[in-house]
């Protein structure tokens, strides 16, 4: 007997207590445009969660922070992934798996802007391992992401428990037709003299990234002041988003054990030690580094075998007593670790045409920093490929930076190019893309490599220089040389002295690392970190002017192996020429199935790349000697040549009809000889008068303008026979 579904289950009725209650804020730029944060809708089993939105654009931004601190860490483990989804612009992703991997470089640079802003932010305490992601869950390119995605992480933190000092928010600020404009359109930031994202809380600039035509110092400070008004406005919708999810009160914690009367008992055992080392001001950071570790290792070994001195504090303390002290170096005797005044810059060497085999090469060397650059100049065949899904297509000129651990005496296992090599390299690749010829004027694809060999502070800066040198050495006809030079700070309670040309060592005890690039007549390209609050317009102006000062001593020093680019290429470098022919002569130059195109490649060693660009056919011919270029040249202006009646043409018999017989007088132009224009004596028949394959010389007499079609004549190439008449009469 079958018992009723009904009697064994008893269907209830759920009511939906989860239902979503978000809480919306929203603020305008300047231009009008909205931007709103929403939180309580998405992910919200993350500590804090928002979606911002401008335009289309949407990005989801999560935070999750352990409770307990990573044990023995004095640091902060965080980590930030800014990722695109392909779905945001409706694309599917390529290769073979069809599915986001890992974060390009683009992201990486994304993730590495949104973790320099927040980083400084934590309490430097709080060592809780703790995650930032940030997804572009809808694209638009009226609204590019990068410019929020800082603003998206710092509202997901205020609408969270964790503790974080900010809020801080983030915008993009071009400069396009004497205007600075927030947060740019796509196409409008592709016409900017000055682009810069900035990173500020509501009173002080935290981080700025950015690269430039040639601009003035005014012309960045007066950038830096437009971005920050925007930004206080949107730290200000997280205030109020704070209150409203009533997130004002953070979490307690306890991640370190400190015993503030040690610290202050170690600090006067050690501190004059450690500050008359500072005082000896020794250049090389090994032997300066040596003794420095000996004062904490002559403490250590004072103690007794017994003790119950926490050695992994007194280790900790005394990082922050070796800081104080070659601070307080800098500020009292205005002198610094390697014995240079505040504007001096260490001694610099250069040389060209290191490498016989590169198309450019160059060595910069600056105290115990150097770089090997090499130029490698490509076809266009060789152009980097981009599938992303904000942008795609294809990038001719690369630069790849890399920092081996032997550059600082190390050992670490290479696992290719981490996030730092990627923001260096870019860096450096944004700052000299400012002084390429234009791509009507460069037909290579260009790749610059920086091996870092040595480093002791802004091997970044080292990358710029070389990279300049080997351009130069290379050949190409950049506009400008460009130099960089990195600026510290150290201040203290009123005091401060800005550093030119910092050390690694300063750069890790200062307040300030600010990276400048520029040719004699501007800048072209920036960037800076803070780690101090309260820093002036005023404070930043003389850095700028002092980087100036800097960057032109460097070019200097430069241009003692190299004033200007060489006036030819290589030897052994690839010759390029350019060739601009009209749209309907793509085909006949490429032939069915690429038939021509290939036949030339393979008789002459050339390379042809064609691409139709503003309905017009640009052929771009590669090779690596004079003889393959010219073969090349001469094949493909026969082809688009245009037929002209009335000239003579050497052609070639290709069939034998019975009324005449068709002859290629140009390549790929067939045109009719009729058997009536062969000879003047007159042929019944084309039997046994020409052969296929046969040389003859024509002549184009006629071109049909309905059909297009050639008629040819040999006749008239030759002597006319007398009349009959003139033949009786002799």
């Amino acid at each position: 007997m079958m018992v009723p579904f009904s009697l064994l289950y008893r269907v209830v009725p759920i009511t939906n207590t989860m239902k979503p209650n978000p809480i919306t804020k929203s603020c305008s730029l300047p231009d009008g445009r909205q931007i709103t944060v929403e939180t309580g809708k998405l992910a919200r089993q993350a500590d804090g969660s928002v979606v911002v939105r401008m335009g289309n654009t949407m990005l989801l931004a999560t935070v999750v922070s352990n409770k307990e601190g990573v044990e023995g860490a004095d640091f902060l483990p965080l980590s930030v992934d800014y990722q695109e989804k392909f779905a945001s612009m409706g694309k599917i992703p390529g290769g073979f798996l069809r599915r986001e991997g890992k974060l390009s470089d683009y992201e990486v640079l994304i993730s590495r802007l949104v973790d320099r802003a927040i980083r400084p932010l934590f309490p430097d305490d709080y060592h809780a391992e703790t995650q930032v992601n940030i997804q572009l869950i809808s694209g638009d390119s009226d609204a590019l992401p990068d410019g929020l995605a800082a603003f998206a992480a710092s509202s997901a933190l205020s609408v969270s428990d964790i503790p974080f000092q900010g809020p801080i928010s983030e915008v993009r600020v071009a400069k396009i037709d004497g205007q600075y404009i927030i947060n740019p359109t796509l196409a409008q930031k592709e016409k900017a003299e000055l682009d810069l994202i900035v990173a500020a809380s509501v009173d002080n600039i935290l981080m700025v990234e950015g690269e430039a035509r040639e601009v003035s110092e005014e012309d960045m400070l007066e950038a830096l002041k437009k971005a920050h008004e925007a930004i206080k406005v949107q730290c200000q919708l997280q205030i109020e988003l704070t209150k409203e999810t009533g997130k004002t009160v953070k979490r307690t914690y306890n991640h370190e054990v400190n015993d503030p009367a040690f610290k202050e008992e170690l600090n006067k055992q050690l501190y004059d030690k450690v500050y008359q080392v500072a005082l000896q001001q020794i250049p090389n950071k090994h032997k300066r580094s040596e003794l420095f570790s000996q004062v904490l290792e002559d403490y250590l070994s004072s103690l007794p075998e017994d003790t119950t001195v926490d050695k992994d504090m007194v280790k900790r303390y005394y990082k922050d007593i070796q800081k104080k002290a070659c601070r307080e170096l800098v500020l009292n005797e205005r002198v610094r670790l390697d014995g240079r005044k505040t504007t001096e810059i260490r001694q610099i060497w250069t040389e060209v045409d290191y490498l016989p085999s590169a198309h450019g090469s160059a060595i910069f060397t600056r105290g115990e920093t150097q770089s090997l650059s090499t130029v490698t100049l490509g076809t266009k065949l060789d152009e980097q490929l981009i599938d992303g899904a904000m942008f795609s297509g294809s990038n001719k000129f690369i630069l790849h930076y890399n920092f081996p651990a032997f550059s600082t005496g190390e050992i670490k296992p290479n696992r290719g190019p981490g996030r730092r090599e990627v923001g260096h390299g870019n860096l450096a690749m944004r700052s000299l893309k400012q002084v390429l010829p234009s791509d009507e004027n460069n037909p290579y694809t260009i790749r610059i490599v920086s091996d870092i060999l040595e480093s002791n502070g802004s091997s970044s800066m080292a990358t710029v220089c070389a990279g300049s040198l080997a351009l130069m050495d290379a050949g190409v006809p950049i506009k400008a040389p460009v130099s960089g030079i990195a600026m510290g700070m150290i201040s203290d309670k009123g005091r401060y002295a800005i550093l030119s040309d910092i050390l690694g060592d300063e750069d890790h005890l200062g307040d300030m690392d600010f990276k400048v690039t520029g040719t004699e007549k501007g800048i072209t390209g920036c960037q800076m970190d803070l780690k101090v609050e309260g820093l002036t317009y005023d404070v930043l102006r003389e850095a700028l002017l002092q980087a100036r000062e800097g960057r032109l001593h460097i070019l200097s020093e430069m241009k003692k192996s190299l004033q200007s680019p060489r006036p030819d290429l290589k030897p052994h470098a690839p010759r390029a020429h350019s060739m601009i022919i009209d749209k309907e002569m793509i085909g006949a130059v490429i032939g069915p199935g690429g038939k021509v195109i290939q036949d030339i490649q393979n008789t002459t060693g050339a390379t042809v790349v064609i691409e139709e660009i503003d309905k017009k056919g640009h052929v771009s011919i590669f090779a690596t000697n004079q003889t393959a270029m010219e073969g090349a040249l001469k094949r493909i202006r026969a082809i688009v040549a245009v037929p002209e009646v009335g000239a003579i043409y050497d052609g070639v018999v290709k069939s034998i009809m019975p009324f005449g017989a068709f002859v290629e007088f140009m390549p790929g132009k067939d045109g009719l000889l009729h058997i009536s224009e062969i000879k003047w004596e007159r042929l019944e028949t084309m039997d046994g008068v020409m052969e296929v394959g046969e040389e003859v010389k024509v002549k184009l007499v006629d071109v049909d303008k309905k059909t297009g079609k050639f008629r040819l004549s040999r006749k008239v190439l030759l002597p006319k026979p007398p009349r009959k008449e003139e033949t009786a009469q002799a």
